[in-house]
Formats: C-alpha cells, sequence, structure tokens
C-alpha cells in the first residue's frame, strides 16, 4: 500500500471513529472545495437521504482534499473510500460511451441533461461496463461550459496558440479544432495557473467564476448559447460495501440514489452557474452573451461540425448503436419539465 493511500485511510479511520460502534459509517471521497455546490449541497443532501431512508443505520461521512479526481475510481474500487464521484474526462480512453452527453449544441441545463444521461446510461451503456468494479449510484453534468479568458478575444479564430486548461473528453476535440495549446490539470488548480498567467484561460462552466473565484483572474467571459459542452460526472460506489449492508438499508440506498440523484446534481450545478454569474457581473467580469446567430455562435455551430459521427463511431467500438443513444438523449433533454 502505498504512503497516499495509508494517509487516506487514517483520515476516514478518523472521521468513521466519530461515529457510533452500531452505526455503519458510508465513507465519501471528494476533491472539490468545501463551498462548492457538490460539497455544500449534493452530498450533503443526499447524506440526509440516505440517513432518513436506513432509520439512521447507515450516516455518511464528507472527507475533502482527496487527491486529484481521477483517482476517485481507483479509490473507491480498492475500497479506500466507500463512495465519490469524478469527471470522466480525466481518465482518456476509459469512458467513451458517457461523451454523449457532452456533444455540442444540445442547448439544455445540466439537470434536464443529467436526467437524460442517466436514462440513457441505464438503457443503453450498462452493459458495456466502463465503469467496472464501481456501482453507478449517479450520473450528471456540470451545466454549459464556457469560454473564461485573461485577456478579450473577438472570435474563437483568436483563440489559436492561446494556452488553455481543458479537462478531458469533449473539451480535448473542440480545444484541438480551435488550434489552442491544450494544458491539463485539475479544476480546483486553475485559479493559481491563471493567476500566475501559466494559462490564458479555461473551458468551464459559469459557477467556478463563484465557487473557484475565477472572478478575480479571468476578467472575460464568452457566454455561447447552451455552451460549449456539458462535462460528464459519475457517483459510485464500492460494490462490496453495498453487498456488506443488510439488504433493506442497501435497496433504501439506491432507492434515494440513481435518477433521483442525477436529479438533483444536475439542479445544484445549474444553481451554482445563476450564483457565478451574479458574481461575475458584480466582480465587473466582462461577459459576452452570445445569442443564436450571431457571428460567434454561427463560428462555434461551424467548427464542431462532424462531432456527432465521431461519437457514433467511438459508441460502436463499445457494440452499442450511438446514433440511437445520442437521438434519445436529446429528446429526453430537450422534453425535460
Amino acid at each position: 500500500m502505498n504512503l497516499k493511500k495509508a494517509l487516506a485511510i487514517g483520515l476516514f479511520m478518523g472521521v468513521a471513529g466519530q461515529a457510533t460502534a452500531a452505526d455503519t459509517t458510508l465513507r465519501v471521497a471528494s476533491w472539490l472545495p468545501p463551498t462548492h455546490p457538490q460539497n455544500a449541497v449534493v452530498w450533503p443532501t443526499w447524506s440526509k437521504w440516505v440517513e432518513e431512508a436506513t432509520e439512521g443505520r447507515v450516516k455518511v461521512a464528507i472527507e475533502y482534499g482527496m487527491g486529484h479526481p481521477k483517482t476517485m475510481f481507483e479509490m473507491v474500487e480498492d475500497g479506500v473510500a466507500d463512495a465519490s464521484f469524478s469527471y470522466h474526462g480525466y481518465v482518456p480512453g476509459r469512458f467513451k460511451l458517457t461523451q454523449v452527453v457532452e456533444q455540442p449544441l444540445l442547448g439544455v441545463n445540466a439537470e434536464a441533461a443529467s436526467v437524460a444521461h442517466w436514462k440513457i446510461h441505464q438503457k443503453y451503456f450498462t452493459q458495456a461496463n466502463e465503469h467496472e468494479g464501481l456501482e453507478v449510484i449517479g450520473l450528471f453534468t456540470h451545466g454549459p461550459g464556457q469560454i473564461h479568458l485573461a485577456d478579450p478575444v473577438t472570435s474563437l479564430a483568436d483563440l489559436k496558440g492561446k494556452k488553455i486548461r481543458l479537462g478531458g473528453g469533449i473539451q480535448g476535440e473542440i480545444g484541438h479544432r480551435m488550434g489552442v495549446t491544450a494544458v491539463g490539470a485539475p479544476a480546483p488548480k486553475v485559479y493559481e495557473m491563471m493567476q500566475q498567467g501559466v494559462i490564458d484561460g479555461v473551458f468551464i462552466p459559469m459557477g467556478e467564476q463563484k465557487s473557484l473565484r475565477l472572478k478575480e483572474v479571468a476578467k472575460n467571459v464568452i457566454a455561447l448559447p447552451g455552451g460549449m459542452y456539458l462535462g460528464s460526472f459519475s457517483i459510485f460506489m464500492n460494490p462490496d460495501f453495498l453487498a456488506d449492508l443488510d439488504p433493506k438499508d442497501r435497496a433504501a440506498i439506491l432507492a434515494v440514489s440513481g435518477e433521483k440523484l442525477s436529479a438533483m446534481a444536475g439542479k445544484a450545478w445549474d444553481a451554482g452557474d445563476a450564483a457565478g454569474l451574479i458574481a461575475a457581473q458584480e466582480a465587473g467580469v466582462n461577459i459576452t452573451m452570445v445569442k443564436d446567430g450571431d457571428a460567434l455562435s454561427t463560428e462555434f455551430a461551424n467548427l464542431v461540425k462532424g462531432m456527432d459521427e465521431n461519437f457514433y463511431a467511438a459508441a460502436a467500438e463499445r457494440k452499442v448503436d450511438g446514433k440511437a443513444a445520442l437521438s434519445e438523449l436529446r429528446e429526453l433533454a430537450r422534453s425535460y419539465k
């Protein structure tokens, strides 16, 4: 066992020790700051659901700063933590089907996309087993990804050669088509990188203007209608932890997860985007609100032509009908109320 895992287990042992011996403690690993909506809203809300559903027999303990988000999958699979969440794009090559919800021009908020994401995953993707070794209990997206920059630009072509932090997934393809110099890093590092001039900008939702304090370092935002993409996340648990629970508690936890958890997570990230927009406006950030039909909107639509076909090919490698899945996801998301 490496030192990082040993320290992580030690931290969790301390948290678990706060519960009474009669309780089962469900240990959640998180990598975003405590003030982020995922930690301030999603986990506390789900924790309450779990404790109520199990009549207090299962209590949830959240530990922050547990490492790079890409390590969360392994951490839960290995039993260092019982549950966590992460962004699929941080693990290139493993997750291809989850990019269905990231495709450009979907034009919906995170709540609608998250519910559609869960339903399409259950119908089309589970047999591909991209989350092998994990029990997926929720799927969600962040809000529309926008362009946050230190200096203003007047067209997407102006981004060519600029150093842009990209989080993986569909962002990578969009950045490649724009000709940016891609820089990889977890989201919590973006503020520092912008402050030090390591990067010129970042593709990320509006909520991070507040939660990651980008309003202080990214003073220019291009907000495309519906954003450039949506980022795909999963919430997952260790299957052995679930199997060891009393069947009624296992059923209770799963009953407050799935579509219900996915919708709640998406809604929380939407609220974060609304708060981020207000914070940016109050901080004097220069926000270009692009409308459908504007030159920037048309430029982006032309830029992303052919990306659907790329997804179909990737899905075919997993023996999945990508065209049917994407078509149904768009129908579900756009009709969501």
